[in-house]
């Protein structure tokens, strides 16, 4: 059941739990998210609503077109394969530049998200895998590198809904990453660019196909 928003930073409320209902896969792909309904749903004025769905779209999580209400699109397994094409050789970028180091801002991530609550929602999860992965990426210091991985980040977002139900276990996913974290810490290179490549082949294929 939905409840009307304080109105404080109403427009960033109202974002933050269409957000959290998108990555969380309660809003599924597809779901279109008329304004009017929206509105009383949450009991606010269109032109919140409006503002709020703007700033999903300009994030990627919200598709906007002509004379249609913005809805979730979807992200099929086709877009994935691609993405992890794209994703593979700047993430290899990034285990090449980081070798021997550790990254304050990811292993930040990581203990965050293995201290979520057991009922802590999916988007809690999607927030601190990004930061994880973000973090890594902006410690290499390519303002180039960022960007173009920026890029990436809300198909990447949207891909992970699809992962909640194959990390049903938070500790496999945690634990993954502690392994990644650590081999790029202690290297050798070639130890650090195998698990980013296995890492994201296992995550995103195979078995855990999203």
């Amino acid at each position: 059941m939905t409840l009307p928003l304080r109105p404080v930073s109403t427009v960033g409320a109202l974002a933050d739990a269409l957000r959290a209902r998108v990555l969380s896969g309660e809003i599924e792909p597809g779901t279109a998210l008329p304004e009017q309904e929206i509105a009383a749903a949450y009991g606010v004025a269109r032109p919140t609503v409006r503002e709020a769905l703007a700033l999903l779209v300009h994030e990627g999580l919200l598709r906007r077109e002509r004379n249609r209400s913005a809805y979730v699109p979807e992200v099929t397994l086709s877009d994935l394969a691609d993405l992890m094409y794209v994703r593979r050789p700047l993430e290899d970028l990034m285990a090449r530049a980081l070798i021997g180091q550790r990254v304050p801002g990811a292993e930040a991530a990581l203990h965050r998200m293995a201290a979520l609550p057991a009922e802590a929602p999916w988007s809690d999860v999607v927030g601190e895998h990004m930061a994880l992965h973000q973090a890594l990426v902006e410690a290499v210091g390519s303002p180039r590198l960022e960007r173009l991985y920026g890029a990436l980040a809300a198909e990447t977002r949207l891909g992970l809904v699809r992962l909640r139900a194959v990390y049903k276990d938070r500790e496999v996913l945690v634990r993954e990453h502690r392994e990644l974290l650590d081999a790029i810490a202690e290297g050798p290179e070639e130890v650090a660019r195998a698990a980013v490549a296995a890492h994201l082949s296992h995550s995103w294929g195979g078995d855990h196909q999203s």
